[in-house]
């Protein structure tokens, strides 16, 4: 195997023999692995996501959710003694860096309106998985590539479940996001009947 990546999470091998890439998940300090969304109080929007350290949960969730956006196959094959996370995906020809991604991003995400939501990643959406909400994001150029069909998969994004309790819960937010599970295109505030105007 020949080594083509290092990043923050994992370790990237490329197979030439099963066309594959192998990504080793090292656990860090307080057995964190890969990354997620934290959440706080916002100054000028209700909510900052912020990518942090994550846990084996957290990844787990990021694993389904590629699969959930059409993303490259990757499945889990290993997880060592020592707690790395061995995860096996298809190999795909990279994108230019730089790319413009925000015409591309795989469909089922939501556009979250920024007076609710800043994020420290590009292209922050909202994705349901199982009737869950998510943050979705870290979804440039790197984090694509061409299958062997042409097509455009996910190799990889920063995701984080929605907050629903207290104190971060907030009305407004809650409220959209009951409207967009139903209708993705719902605006952030609802719509009033011609009589309250």
């Amino acid at each position: 195997m020949r080594r083509i990546g290092v990043g923050v999470e994992a370790w990237a091998f490329e197979a030439a023999a099963d066309r594959s890439v192998y990504k080793f998940y090292l656990p860090r300090e307080e057995k964190r692995i890969g990354s997620a969304f934290g959440f706080q109080r916002g100054d000028e929007t209700l909510l900052l996501a912020q990518a942090r350290l994550g846990d084996y949960r957290a990844l787990l969730e990021k694993l389904l959710i590629i699969q959930a956006l059409g993303g490259m196959a990757t499945e889990v094959v290993a997880l060592t003694h020592e707690g790395i996370l061995v995860a096996k995906q298809s190999l795909g020809e990279p994108l230019p860096q730089g790319e413009d991604m925000s015409r591309d991003l795989p469909a089922g995400l939501i556009e979250i309106p920024s007076r609710f939501l800043r994020a420290n990643r590009d292209h922050p959406r909202l994705l349901f998985l199982d009737g869950r909400p998510f943050l979705v994001a870290d979804l440039h150029a790197r984090n694509f590539v061409r299958g062997s069909d042409g097509g455009l998969r996910v190799i990889d994004l920063v995701a984080g479940a929605w907050p629903g309790e207290e104190p971060l819960r907030d009305p407004l937010i809650s409220r959209w996001i009951e409207r967009v599970l139903d209708d993705p295109a719902a605006s952030a505030l609802p719509a009033a009947p011609d009589e309250d105007l």
